[in-house]
């Protein structure tokens, strides 16, 4: 069913990396329809969101009554509500030691340099739903900005039939959101962007979402702000050996694949025998599964069994994937680990499987894609924040100095530049 791969083979390199490109394709294929759509709501506004909401997610409510939300989360399992407190408690710490102290430097010429962290004044969060409900990404997101101090924060969640669900509007209510929007999809990334009657517009917008969203986020891209990565449909890289549990890495893949039709997973190992007692457990486990659908069209097209003979070729494949999540459910993973340079995060042993990261570890589940992780990170406070320099001279800094800036400016032609220092600096 999955596609199984030998590093022995000649080709390796070459068929490895059109498999991964096939797949990178199919989540950048949608810009073209996604343009369209934000061009309308640019134009047309709340009544090209309520077309869009109407046509896919069955919907004709944009701003969910209050009473109504405080009527679905009583209806909420008490368990349920449990869960997201100890998810919520966990993640707020981890999250609060990120904070960032501010910078103030003064040299020896009097000179004050500054540097502040200034939290973004709105943000909207965008929150899957449709298909699938995800209170804890509300959670993931909602956090940090919380922690930074964002003033408005927005929760942007599509509903089914004008319904939403209960732990998602509990959460959204723990993390002290007021302002939701019933809408989804590109059409609701353009309206967080530009704004319309209905919804004020934002600065940034943060989330996980299909790749109809995630293309969305990179058209607005500019007009407002997205975080410095790609966060598209999910991914999982597993590395096992000998000692591995074939049935506990069976469930591992599957449960990334069950996420989205073009959720990627990966798994590698020097074991043949391993290899092939995960493909019969995946086959055994996909039987029982509620999306065993979705998690089954995510195996046949995008997973890939591979078979390396050196642990120095997998660090090397693991790199070249750069993987939003990676297990290493191997015994020396210390060795490995500190040549992994690309992986969104990164679980070290056997109990540290990925599931557990999407709740109630602490750390954030809103990770780079699409091999992102090659130069960004995941969600943290950090992405709330914006960074402003503060410049102080003194008059013996600018006369100090100067002289150094105006031949400078001059070398690179811009007399204006040099001119504006030397007014500064002539004696009268």
């Amino acid at each position: 069913m999955i596609k199984i791969l030998d590093s022995k083979i000649k080709s390796f390199n070459v068929v490895l990396d059109k498999l991964l490109s096939k797949r990178k394709n199919k989540v950048q294929l949608n810009s073209v329809s996604v343009t369209k759509i934000i061009t309308d709501v640019k134009k047309n506004g709340d009544k090209a969101v309520l077309k869009y909401e109407k046509k896919f997610n069955k919907n004709s409510i944009i701003i969910p009554n209050p009473k109504k939300i405080t009527k679905v989360i009583k209806s909420l399992d008490p368990k349920v509500k449990k869960a997201i407190d100890l998810a919520y408690n966990r993640i707020y710490k981890f999250h609060s030691l990120q904070k960032f102290k501010d910078i103030s430097y003064t040299d020896k010429l009097q000179n004050k340099l500054e540097y502040k962290y200034v939290p973004i004044e709105s943000v909207a969060i965008y929150v899957p739903g449709s298909t699938a409900s995800y209170p804890s990404s509300v959670l993931m997101n909602a956090i940090p900005a919380l922690v930074a101090g964002v003033k408005r924060l927005v929760m942007i969640n599509p509903g089914q039939k004008g319904k939403q669900n209960p732990a998602v509007l509990y959460a959204a209510r723990k993390c002290k959101i007021k302002e939701i929007y019933s809408i989804g999809g590109p059409s609701a990334i353009a309206a967080g962007a530009y704004g319309t009657k209905k919804i004020k517009k934002v600065d940034k917008i943060v989330g996980p979402g299909n790749s109809y969203v995630a293309a969305a986020k990179k058209e607005v891209f500019g007009d407002v702000g997205i975080e410095g990565m790609t966060a598209g449909p999910s991914e999982v890289t597993i590395v096992c050996d000998k000692f591995s549990n074939p049935e506990w890495i069976a469930s591992d893949l599957i449960g990334q694949a069950e996420h989205d039709n073009l959720a990627q997973c990966i798994l590698i190992s020097k074991d043949k025998l391993t290899i092939k007692k995960v493909n019969e457990e995946i086959n055994k486990q996909l039987k029982d599964l509620p999306r065993s659908t979705i998690a089954k069209s995510s195996l046949i097209n995008n997973g890939i069994l591979i078979h390396m003979s050196s642990d120095q070729k997998i660090i090397d494949t693991v790199n070249k994937i750069a993987p939003e999540h990676l297990e290493l459910n191997i015994k020396n993973y210390k060795n490995m680990v500190r040549k992994i340079k690309n992986s969104g995060s990164i679980c070290l042993g056997k109990y540290a499987v990925m599931a557990m990261t999407d709740y109630n570890v602490g750390s954030n589940h809103v990770l780079p894609t699409n091999s992102s992780a090659r130069y960004s990170s995941g969600v943290s406070v950090n992405e709330f924040y914006k960074r402003i320099s503060y410049i102080n001279l003194s008059k013996k800094g600018i006369e100090t100095l100067g002289p150094s800036v105006i031949t400078l400016a001059n070398y690179e032609g811009l007399v204006g530049h040099a001119r504006s220092v030397e007014k500064r600096i002539r004696r009268k």
